[in-house]
């Protein structure tokens, strides 16, 4: 997910209006569930600041500490000692439905597993049933349609039990899946219900961002001009402006402080964070414009996102379709990988800046805090801090 997690958590990466793993703590609140503990890692401060004490959600939140990350297995394990009756587990970067949950707590047996069927099982975990009940997990080893560890469990304390026995894999992890084996005929396997997705690539933000506000009501409650058009499920927010001669057709989320115009197009789906501004003579189409992040003046921004305080010189256009139609390559810690995507613009890392009549090309990423000079061109994958002059 890099560069947008270079300074940010990706449980807390922006989409559908909110830090992704607010999603899931309102679908397991919806769900009935009361306590939730949070275990914290990387930027470990950051999540805590973001979600507080769970009170705005319903929730009480308890945060746990994983000074070592050493595999999903150990993970879940540092939990042993604080549940004691059966809960759910959840990776923080998967997308869950009040519905999957509620499917998990009503299945037979002791422990639970959520399957969702993919395209494409290859960067997944395979998984394999007999009779309702868990086989085996194949971690990557398939290929094609099929169904795959969704990463959304329903266990008893006894899983602490399988936990505690299992020992590093070839890779020097402790992996969650070796004790779900092992406990393989107190599995059972429940098919995810409605929309699932891991943030597993950059571009898997947009894909989130869109069947987020797909559910959203509209609602104004910042500033709308006269002369401004809005078009179906639009949110402005408090302290937004939305100013003459703009358009936005939804979905599309205008977070507070943010500034849309004057004779600015947004098309959804479209997510302005906290002090974003789409400027005069700017088009941002199916994007996230994060933090503070500035599309100011005669820009197009189109499949894109853009980090925190990152801006575009005047005249920037961001190009998001090959001529071919074929799909969209980026390049992903040096390797060449297809996004399945038609329509792919840009993955800018936070403070990026771009000079006047920039141009960047289809799949292009950007690392933190570069800087492309006046009139260039660039594609492909560039470091953080990297000088494109």
């Amino acid at each position: 997910m890099r560069p947008l997690t270079a300074r940010l958590p990706k449980p807390l990466l922006p989409a559908g209006g909110a830090p992704f793993l607010e999603h899931q703590l309102h679908a397991l609140a919806e769900a009935g569930v009361k306590r939730v503990v949070v275990l914290v890692g990387y930027r470990m401060r950051k999540v805590h600041e973001a979600l507080g004490d769970g009170q705005r959600f319903g929730l009480e939140l308890e945060y746990l500490v994983q000074e070592e990350q050493l595999g999903t297995g150990h993970a879940v394990a540092q939990a042993a000692g604080k549940l004691d009756s059966e809960f759910f587990c959840l990776n923080g970067d998967t997308l869950v439905t009040t519905e999957t949950l509620r499917a998990l707590a009503a299945a037979t047996g002791e422990h639970a597993l959520a399957v969702a069927q993919v395209a494409d099982c290859g960067r997944y975990g395979l998984v394999k049933a007999r009779k309702g009940k868990l086989a085996s997990i194949i971690e990557k080893g398939g290929e094609g349609p099929g169904g795959i560890n969704a990463g959304i469990y329903r266990f008893a304390p006894s899983i602490f039990k399988a936990l505690k026995a299992i020992e590093r894999s070839p890779r020097g992890e402790y992996e969650l899946t070796t004790a779900l084996e092992a406990v393989a005929q107190g599995v059972t396997v429940v098919k995810v219900e409605g929309d699932w997705l891991d943030l597993g690539r950059p571009w898997d933000l947009l894909a989130a961002n869109a069947l987020l506000l797909s559910r959203m009501e509209p609602s104004i409650e910042g500033t709308v001009e006269e002369g401004a058009v809005l078009v179906g499920a639009v949110h402005v927010a408090m302290g937004a402006i939305v100013k003459a001669g703009s358009r936005i057709e939804g979905p599309a989320w205008i977070g507070p402080d943010a500034t849309v115009g004057p004779n600015a197009c947004i098309r959804g789906a479209t997510m302005l964070c906290a002090g974003a501004k789409v400027g005069a003579a700017s088009e941002v189409k199916n994007s996230i414009l994060m933090e503070r992040a500035k599309a100011p003046h005669h820009n197009y921004v189109g499949d894109s996102i853009l980090g925190r305080d990152c801006n575009l010189g005047s005249g920037t256009k961001i190009a998001n379709l090959r001529h071919d139609g074929a799909s969209i390559y980026a390049i992903v810690r040096g390797e060449r990988v297809d996004s399945g995507l038609r329509k792919l613009g840009v993955i800018l890392g936070d403070d990026v800046k771009t000079g006047i009549n920039a141009s960047l090309n289809v799949g292009t990423i950007l690392g933190e805090g570069s800087v492309v000079g006046p009139g260039r061109v660039v594609s492909g994958s560039w470091a953080a801090g990297s000088r494109i002059l």
